[in-house]
């Protein structure tokens, strides 16, 4: 159920309603575009409280894996060696 469906049937009973002419005397299609139009209005917001509903649902802003990537808690084993970070345009050249 879309909102697609709505906008059609809304647009099909303005149709209806406003653009053909009633030659008939027995049925008024004023009255059934009009008709029509408030289906489609209907259907407008039964779409919009389906998605509405979907929104509300719990969203969780980071996922409890990616969180625990990122704590400040020291590991629970020592690093053996120091790892120099410098850029190498920066270090002092090295002897062999």
């Amino acid at each position: 159920m879309r909102i697609h469906g709505g906008i059609a049937l809304t647009v099909v009973g303005a149709l209806v309603a406003f653009a053909i002419r009633d030659t008939s005397s027995r049925i008024d299609l004023t009255a059934i575009g009009i008709i029509i139009m408030l289906g489609g209005g209907l259907w407008l917001w039964f779409s919009y409280q389906l998605v509405r509903d979907k929104d509300e649902e719990e969203i969780e802003l980071i996922k409890p894996k990616v969180e625990e990537q990122y704590t400040t808690e020291p590991h629970e084993y020592a690093i053996e060696e120091q790892i120099d970070v410098t850029p190498s345009h920066i270090k002092p050249p090295q002897e062999p």
